[in-house]
């Protein structure tokens, strides 16, 4: 049956990807993510802060839209088994649209470094979930041998479909905003989320849909900063799961965005992360997860120009990691249940 409205960023920017004509379209109508003007974030910077919440995909986070594309692209080719190393939402994202093509699932993970909510998604949509005695980059150096003995194709961002679906998050802020940002706030754990917004910035310039590029602001966790640093990361270590990669697969397309743009790639401390998410929690009501808030960490500790339009890239959502806000909260204080003792501890005033 046929339905209007939105049919996911393949049907919605078709003449902007690279994909065939007649090709099979496998999407759960991710994209359309919110654009959240930031009015306390706006104050303290004094500029206009809007914050793309990628969390409002079908599996919670931003990789579903590069999803769409790598799984498409593969059913369209015959493939019937896909692969992927993940230190979370990569795995939900390619477990959910796996099944949705009918196409088997194989996920690594690194042992010990994958929030809950996200393994529970890998698990529940079928995937084969392979936990490895390693971190995230001996699992992806793994992944990327598999093609040569077993029929599967690679779903991380090493696929450049995946790049391909993931740029129309770009066209899905100027097409709210009329233009580009000024400058654009994005974590970089692997890097192809900066990369794959600058593509799309690119490719709407040279189309003259918009008139200016943004400044590319990546930020990376401290412990987790190898594009910082100036080398690989044997043990990167952060509060922030989705980015604790030592060695980015994009490592180069992050360093040119950066560098054609005149942005930067930055590091922000997990004390800066955290203070971040609980901000855009309490002052903002957007809940994210702890690497979606190395955004708005950089721009706390970053300068940006008067009245500038301000974008910052929100990757995933807060129920993805749980075991973190609550321990970031207090917990229900408990009591007698009488109206008294409700009046008693209500912070409330007459």
């Amino acid at each position: 049956m046929e339905v209007s409205g939105w049919k996911g960023i393949i049907n919605q920017y078709r003449s902007y990807l690279d994909f065939p004509e007649n090709g099979t379209v496998v999407t759960l109508n991710e994209g359309n993510t919110p654009l959240i003007f930031a009015p306390k974030l706006s104050k303290l910077k004094n500029a206009n802060v809007f914050l793309k919440y990628e969390g409002l995909n079908p599996t919670g986070s931003f990789k579903d839209r590069g999803m769409t594309m790598a799984i498409s692209k593969a059913k369209s080719s015959g493939v019937e088994a896909v692969v992927c190393a993940s230190t979370g939402n990569t795995s939900a994202s390619a477990a959910a649209y796996a099944t949705r093509a009918d196409m088997s699932c194989v996920v690594l993970i690194p042992d010990g470094y994958i929030a809950l909510g996200k393994l529970a998604q890998a698990l529940i949509h079928g995937a084969t979930v392979i936990q490895i005695q390693g971190n995230f980059d001996e699992a992806l150096e793994i992944v990327r041998t598999l093609p040569a003995h077993a029929p599967v194709e690679i779903v991380n961002s090493v696929n450049p479909s995946r790049i391909e679906g993931q740029k129309t998050g770009a066209f899905e802020i100027v097409d709210v905003l009329g233009d580009s940002p000024d400058y654009h706030f994005i974590p970089v754990g692997n890097a192809g989320n900066i990369t794959a917004y600058w593509k799309g910035y690119l490719q709407f310039k040279s189309l003259d849909k918009i008139t200016k590029l943004p400044k590319m602001m990546g930020f990376q966790a401290a412990g987790a900063a190898p594009i910082v640093d100036g080398h690989p990361i044997d043990n990167p270590d952060t509060v922030a799961t989705a980015i604790r990669i030592g060695n980015p697969a994009s490592w180069y397309g992050a360093t040119a965005a950066a560098s054609e743009s005149g942005g930067m790639i930055g590091k922000v401390t997990d004390e800066n992360i955290l203070e971040a998410y609980k901000f855009l929690a309490k002052e903002e009501s957007v809940f994210c997860e702890p690497a979606s808030a190395a955004s708005v960490a950089g721009l706390f500790v970053s300068e940006v120009a008067k009245d500038s339009v301000v974008v910052c890239v929100l990757t995933g959502h807060g129920l993805k990691d749980p075991d973190i806000a609550i321990s970031q909260i207090s917990v229900p204080v408990r009591i007698e249940p009488t109206l008294n003792e409700v009046l008693r501890v209500m912070n409330v005033n007459n």
